[in-house]
């Protein structure tokens, strides 16, 4: 009996899931398009390559979607099967929401790989696709931090990148170097510089070194010239990636990488190191929907409506997104242990959902 009610529930909860994430990606894919309508026309950026835009955003809109998808297809599928009276003829043949419980446990974890799936190996890379190619057809560069372009601490060394090409490439560098006693020692100027051979490569060098002994008081100044030069340095082409892509959307590894970077440079991880625990903890939140939802199935199955169900669905899928981003934002801003900042939002809503099935069991 529990293999047919399983393969049942399977095919139930699985293709109303799927539909409801049809139509979000819909509605998510319409408001990109609406929103590039502006960028329409500036360089080389026309019809076709903003439909090819939105199309590699769409795996990004997956990652986000899929927890609200699975909240509102189980809604969705336990309001049709109490209205049809099924709930109530499993549990009286002896079936506990347990093991209703358990049967839908296994739908989301399947969501969950994936949701962890897609955020980790494809959304990275196609977010990343889908803004160099728009940055390429629009004749931009990459934003920068600041006005002067990309400031970056490289060990004893701060680097200026004045613009960063989509194809990791830079232009205008300028490398200022301190010794131990944060003396300036020397201050490299590059016209551009590409990653080759696990070195940057770069052209056009202007070399000026400081020298700091005092006995010596002639030619304190020393100025050199080079076609070419090789630069060994931490930075690499995979930590510019977060300029292209969101902290929230790049991979794990990505932001590990980065945030062991920063962390060498002794500068601020907070917000790589909340976005990385929220990439661990966010596809979880597949199976804390079912547990949200379950109870719903049973509660006044006779006045609730499939459409009241629904828009409960869809209305606390909301309250999760902008619990998530404010927690987060918070996070960043209070300098919160960055595991708590990503993990209460779910915590709560796994609390809400087995106190209702609480409830529905006392009952």
């Amino acid at each position: 009996m529990m293999k047919i009610l399983n393969r049942y529930f399977w095919q139930e909860t699985s293709v109303n899931i799927l539909m409801i994430m049809l139509g979000l990606l819909a509605l998510f894919s319409f408001f990109d398009l609406i929103q590039e309508l502006d960028t329409l026309g500036r360089g080389d950026y026309d019809i076709s390559t903003m439909l090819i835009f939105v199309l590699l955003s769409v795996p990004g809109h997956i990652y986000e979607v899929v927890p609200v998808a699975v909240l509102v297809g189980m809604m969705y599928s336990l309001g049709t099967l109490a209205r049809n009276s099924e709930l109530v003829v499993m549990r009286v043949s002896g079936v506990s929401v347990v093991n209703i419980g358990w049967i839908l446990i296994k739908v989301g974890f399947l969501f969950t790989i994936v949701t962890f799936f897609v955020g980790e190996l494809i959304t990275p890379i196609s977010e990343k696709m889908a803004q160099r190619m728009r940055i390429k057809a629009t004749d931009s560069v990459i934003a920068q931090d600041f006005k002067t372009g990309l400031w970056v601490k490289d060990a004893k060394s701060f680097v200026n990148v004045e613009t960063v090409l989509p194809d990791a490439s830079l232009l205008n560098i300028h490398i200022y170097e301190f010794d131990e006693n944060f003396r300036l020692r020397s201050i490299s100027n590059a016209k551009n510089g590409a990653f080759e051979d696990e070195r940057w490569r770069l052209s056009k060098v202007t070399q000026t070194k400081f020298n700091t002994f005092k006995e010596i008081k002639q030619n304190n100044i020393q100025t050199q010239f080079f076609n070419e030069a090789n630069w060994k340095s931490l930075i690499r082409p995979e930590l510019l990636n977060v300029l292209l892509v969101a902290p929230e959307k790049m991979s794990a590894w990505n932001l590990y990488s980065f945030i062991n970077h920063l962390d060498a440079n002794k500068q601020k991880t907070t917000r790589y190191e909340v976005a990385l625990w929220a990439k661990m903890i966010y596809p979880l939140a597949c199976m804390v929907m079912v547990v949200l939802a379950l109870p719903f199935g049973f509660l006044q199955q006779r006045s609730d409506g499939t459409s009241t169900k629904i828009f409960i669905g869809v209305l606390l899928g909301v309250v999760y997104q902008i619990m998530n981003r404010v927690f987060i934002h918070l996070g960043v801003l209070n300098d919160w242990p960055p595991l708590m900042s990503a993990i209460i939002p779910t915590i709560l809503f796994l609390l809400a959902g087995l106190s209702m099935l609480f409830l529905v069991e006392r009952r």
